[in-house]
C-alpha cells in the first residue's frame, strides 16, 4: 500500500462540480443523518465516534454545526480537548479520551482529539520519537477497544486545508467582527510550523488502522457534502431498527 502524501491531496472541489447540485444532495445527507440518529439512539445496540483533525481554521467547528444540525440534542454531544488540566497530566494519555467516548445509543464527535498529544507535542519536540510511536499504538489499540467492545463506529475526517486558505480563514477573524471571538493569536505562531504539523498528520495518517477520510475544506459547502454523505452511508450500513414494543 502506497504512504500517503497530503501534497497528492487537493484542498478543492474537483474541477466541473455543480455547487448547486451538490448543496442540495447535502440537505437530504443532513436530513437522513437526523432520521438515522433517532435511531441510533432508539436501538442503542451501536455508537459513532465522528473524530475531526485538522489545522487551526479548517472549519470544524461548523463541519459540527452543518453535518449534525437535524439531530436530536438528546444523543449527540460534541467535546473539544485542548490543554490537558493537572489532573489529566497526571495520568496517561488516554485517561481523559476514555472518560469521553460514547456509549451505545450517542454520537460523540471530538473536536480535535487523542490524536493531538502525537502532533502538537512531536511538532515542538515535548515527546521523543519512541514515545510518539508508542502512543500511535496505543491508540490503535484502543481504537480497536472500542469498535470490537462497545460497537462503537469511528469515523476519522482529517479536514485538508491550504496554506493559503488557513491564511484567508484566519484573516476573516481580524477583519470580521461577527468572527473577532474566534481569533487567537497563537493560531498565527503555529502557522509558522505548517510543514512539521504536515509532516507529522502524514505519519498519523499512514500509521492509522482505522482509515482517515481526507476531506478538502478551501470550499466549505463541498467539506459539507463529504462529511455528511461518509456519515450517512455509514450509518445505513448499520442496518438499524426502532425496537418493537416489548409485549407484557
Amino acid at each position: 500500500m502506497s504512504k500517503i502524501k497530503l501534497a497528492d491531496y487537493s484542498p478543492i472541489p474537483p474541477k466541473g462540480i455543480k455547487k448547486k447540485a451538490i448543496k442540495e444532495s447535502t440537505q437530504e445527507y443532513v436530513e437522513r443523518i437526523g432520521e438515522l440518529q433517532k435511531v441510533l439512539r432508539a436501538e442503542s445496540e451501536h455508537a459513532l465516534l465522528v473524530v475531526l483533525q485538522g489545522m487551526d481554521a479548517s472549519g470544524k467547528d461548523g463541519a459540527v454545526f452543518k453535518v449534525f444540525r437535524d439531530c436530536s440534542h438528546n444523543g449527540v454531544a460534541t467535546y473539544s480537548f485542548k490543554k490537558p488540566t493537572e489532573e489529566e497530566f497526571a495520568h496517561d494519555f488516554l485517561w481523559r479520551v476514555h472518560q469521553r467516548v460514547p456509549a451505545k445509543g450517542e454520537v460523540m464527535i471530538f473536536n480535535r482529539s487523542h490524536y493531538e498529544d502525537i502532533l502538537i507535542q512531536r511538532v515542538h519536540g515535548w515527546i521523543s520519537e519512541e514515545h510518539v510511536e508508542k502512543r500511535m499504538n496505543a491508540i490503535n489499540v484502543f481504537e480497536e477497544l472500542l469498535e470490537f467492545d462497545n460497537n462503537t463506529t469511528i469515523l476519522k475526517f482529517f479536514l485538508h486545508s491550504s496554506y493559503d486558505g488557513q491564511e484567508k480563514q484566519l484573516q476573516e477573524r481580524l477583519d470580521e467582527p461577527e468572527k473577532n471571538w474566534k481569533h487567537n493569536d497563537g493560531d498565527w505562531e503555529e502557522r509558522k510550523h505548517w510543514d512539521k504539523y504536515m509532516k507529522c498528520y502524514e505519519y498519523v495518517l499512514n500509521n492509522s488502522k482505522i482509515p482517515w477520510h481526507i476531506i478538502p475544506v478551501d470550499e466549505r459547502w463541498y467539506r459539507d457534502y463529504c462529511i455528511s454523505k461518509i456519515v450517512m452511508d455509514k450509518l445505513e450500513e448499520l442496518d438499524m431498527k426502532y425496537p418493537p414494543l416489548e409485549k407484557e
